[in-house]
């Protein structure tokens, strides 16, 4: 007989059999109901997972007979089952309870505090950047000199991204997150004695201090997207992240004119300044780093996707960092990625730097309005980054997505350039924001991508390696562009990086699109599969489901 509608909702006492040969299963199960056949369906006894047959139906009462594991009080999570690869055999009488995923509410509190500090860290890069004709006269050093206090950041990341990412490999996410928002605390109370005109050296050795802590950040978003989050909101976990490094970013542009406005011809009020500007940096970034200490926990106490559970499953000494670099450097849709996504990125990196600069060529002494022009450009990315995560979680288009927006933003490039010297700056606070809706929405775009053609290589060592690119780039780009703005003006440099930007499009195009963690969410694997949205009628087939391989003993 079919089911009675009353026992669906029946569980198990711990250590009886299943009655009448039925599999419980929570009602919110993700991963697929389970039904039973008659006794005189496909084969007596057997049970049907999702349409699929299977014997061993002692093995499968013996496993979920057990003692039943409650979740920490602390931690509200919702119990699904996990599908393992499809083709494996159920296991027989010393089979094991099946495996749980679980969201954690503490998810959100991890998300939080990173944001927060990366934000810090981000406000720290550009804070000099933005006025730096003011720190110029007040340092007395050349415009390269604070040029350089920006790309130190970039500078700092290329040798220090290996060892970092192999700490977050192998010491895991709760270090490498104290040592970030450690680092960054140190070097912003180093500044706050670099308030005089001779202290440049000390300036600069807080800004090292900060960029050393950025190589511990820049890397996190998606190692934190896919360690806490399940596979319905990692890419808007992942984009939600990266926003709080963009917010940062706005903040700088749009606090520092405000706070050290432009008074070389009062030092002791210019210095005043700059002390209220790096006293309360440094306030906030300690009250951080103690947040980081009490609440930033290594991981859930259940995985949050099935693709989390199966690296969970793999033993420690089977993972070789050096295997995992190589591997990743062998897989040629990741290499076109890091450099497309270095171009992209290098390219934000020098149009931030150098914002200031290239407004003041063409409105002089419009230091708040340039400030201004670059929180809109902020600001609208981080609404683009959020929309792309979203769509990203909906639809898992990951290739077509990143190209479309890669496009979008070689085309705002161009329109900004040409209509930067327009003299209506109120053009450019609207040419601005169509670039940076684009260009910084295209962060989390890359590395979501990243993940998913490297699964189930690191996220952190894929997204390091990103970071990395965008540095090397982000240096050369800024090099170049400053010395063409310089020589030639504005325009020459932001047609120079135009022709980069169209070289990105072009490894953009040819990327293959592969998306393996996505495939092991949904049950599938080496199996080429077409991308489709989440909710969509082709998503809800049945999938296997089967229960792990796992000994007991490592329960």
């Amino acid at each position: 007989m079919a089911r009675p509608d009353a026992e669906e909702g029946a569980t198990v006492a711990p250590g009886h059999p299943l009655a009448k040969g039925y599999l419980p299963v929570p009602r919110d199960s993700a991963a697929g109901k389970v039904s039973a056949e008659q006794q005189n369906g496909p084969r007596a006894g057997s049970l049907l997972l999702n349409g699929v047959p299977r014997d061993n139906a002692a093995a499968l009462s013996g496993a979920l007979g057990g003692p039943q594991i409650l979740l920490a009080p602390e931690e509200e999570t919702q119990a699904r089952l996990l599908s393992t690869d499809a083709g494996e055999e159920t296991p027989g009488a010393e089979g094991t309870p099946l495996p749980q995923t679980a969201l954690s509410t503490r998810r959100f509190v991890v998300l939080l505090i990173f944001s927060l500090y990366s934000l810090v860290n981000a406000f720290q890069w550009i804070q000099y950047s933005i006025i730096s004709n003011v720190f110029q006269g007040f340092y007395g050093v050349s415009l390269l000199h604070i040029d350089w206090l920006s790309m130190v950041y970039m500078l700092a990341y290329v040798p220090l991204i290996f060892p970092a990412t192999w700490l977050l490999d192998t010491k895991g996410l709760r270090l490498t997150a104290l040592l970030g928002s450690g680092l960054n605390c140190l070097g912003a109370w180093i500044k706050c004695g670099s308030v005089q005109q001779h202290l440049f050296w000390v300036t600069m050795l807080g800004q090292c201090l900060c960029s050393v802590a950025q190589v511990f950040i820049l890397g996190l978003p998606s190692h934190i997207a896919s360690v806490w989050f399940g596979p319905k909101e990692v890419s808007t976990a992942c984009a939600t992240a990266v926003l709080g490094n963009q917010l940062g970013t706005a903040v700088g542009f749009l606090l520092p004119p405000v706070l050290v406005p432009n008074t070389q011809n009062n030092t002791d009020l210019l210095a005043h300044n700059i002390s209220i500007m790096f006293y309360g940096t440094s306030g906030v970034a300690t009250l951080l780093f103690i947040l980081t200490a009490i609440a930033f926990k290594e991981k859930p106490p259940y995985p949050p996707s099935q693709a989390q559970a199966a690296l969970q499953d793999s033993l420690p000494e089977e993972y070789s960092y050096k295997k995992s670099i190589r591997n990743l450097f062998k897989n040629i849709p990741f290499v076109l990625l890091l450099i497309s996504y270095g171009i992209m990125t290098g390219a934000f990196y020098s149009v931030s730097t150098l914002l200031n600069q290239m407004i003041l060529t063409h409105y002089e002494g419009e230091e708040v309005n340039a400030g201004r022009i670059g929180l809109t450009l902020v600001v609208a990315g981080m609404v683009g980054s959020i929309l792309c995560g979203l769509w990203l979680d909906y639809t898992k288009t990951y290739k077509q997505t990143t190209l479309i927006v890669y496009i979008l933003s070689f085309i705002g490039m161009v329109i900004f350039t040409f209509t930067l010297d327009l003299g209506y700056i109120i053009i450019v606070f609207v040419t601005g924001g169509i670039l940076g809706f684009f260009m910084t929405g295209y962060l989390p775009l890359g590395f979501e991508f990243a993940v998913e053609i490297t699964y189930p290589e690191s996220e952190g060592t894929s997204s390091g390696l990103l970071n990395a690119a965008a540095q090397v780039f982000g240096i050369l780009f800024t090099l170049a562009q400053g010395k063409l703005t310089t020589d030639h003006g504005p325009k020459a440099g932001n047609i120079f990086l135009c022709f980069w930007m169209f070289l990105g499009i072009i490894l953009t195009a040819l990327i293959k699109s592969d998306l393996r963690r996505h495939n092991i969410n949904i049950g599938i694997t080496n199996v080429e599969i077409k991308a489709v949205p989440v909710d969509s009628p082709v998503d809800q087939k049945p999938k296997t489901v089967i229960l792990s391989n796992q000994p007991e003993s490592s329960i």
